[in-house]
């Protein structure tokens, strides 16, 4: 099962209406990151990573991995080249979002995923697309507010974190928590069959719903000041 499945008649439909008035390659992908970073809001859908581009646009909400296979395929609908690059990150950028009790019932490190995309024959990896603005605005209060570097889905401890349209010029939003580089895929589909995958146990997949109901309304609250 393809996850960035950009000939779905919505994703195909979804990327010509944000790019045709745009000029040039760079402005397309702009449009296509402020349409994921703000009209998807940040945020924890039914589904534990299986869940296609197509349905992201169902949901309107992702988090990293999500996100990440939405960008993609919106790309890749107008012929744009891009690919994902997964990894693992420190749990604990998920302080201040999920919950307290679910924690202990978490492994140290989980997957992560962002996008790197071509340009002038160069890959640049972006991930600032994962909070949408005003969740991050008020995140980013609370995180200097923790003293902590990781903390409320952005992490500081490797650099400055942006929300900005960029390719790590100004800052990431993950990239500080990521512990385990895990290469470049066509797909995640990919990433997900493979023994490098850090797949849930049956708990933790029973226990999902619980935590992203509580974690979409913490978010729900931060994004409103809260």
């Amino acid at each position: 099962m393809i996850l960035s499945d950009h000939d779905h008649p919505r994703i195909q439909s979804e990327a010509a209406r944000l790019t045709s008035a745009k000029m040039n390659q760079l402005e397309k992908i702009e449009a296509i990151f402020h349409f994921v970073r703000d009209d998807i809001r940040f945020g924890f859908p039914p589904k534990w990573d299986v869940v296609k581009a197509s349905e992201t646009l169902d949901y309107q909400l992702g988090y990293c991995n999500t996100k990440a296979t939405l960008l993609h395929a919106l790309c890749k609908a107008i012929g744009i080249n891009s690919r994902i690059h997964t990894g693992l990150i420190d749990i604990t950028i998920m302080r201040g979002i999920f919950p307290s009790f679910a924690f202990p019932f978490l492994p140290e490190s989980g997957g992560h995923t962002w996008t790197e995309i071509r340009i002038d024959g160069e890959w640049k990896p972006v991930d600032s697309y994962i909070n949408d603005r005003p969740f991050y605005e008020n995140a980013r209060k609370r995180l200097h507010e923790s003293g902590k570097p990781t903390a409320f889905s952005i992490s500081e401890a490797k650099g400055p974190s942006s929300c900005e349209f960029n390719f790590g010029d100004k800052g990431f939003v993950h990239m500080g928590a990521v512990v385990e580089d895990h290469g470049s895929w066509e797909d995640y589909s990919e990433y997900m069959a493979s023994d490098r995958y850090l797949a849930m146990n049956r708990l933790q997949l029973m226990s999902y719903p619980v935590i992203a109901r509580i974690a979409n309304r913490t978010i729900s609250g931060i994004r409103i000041g809260q």
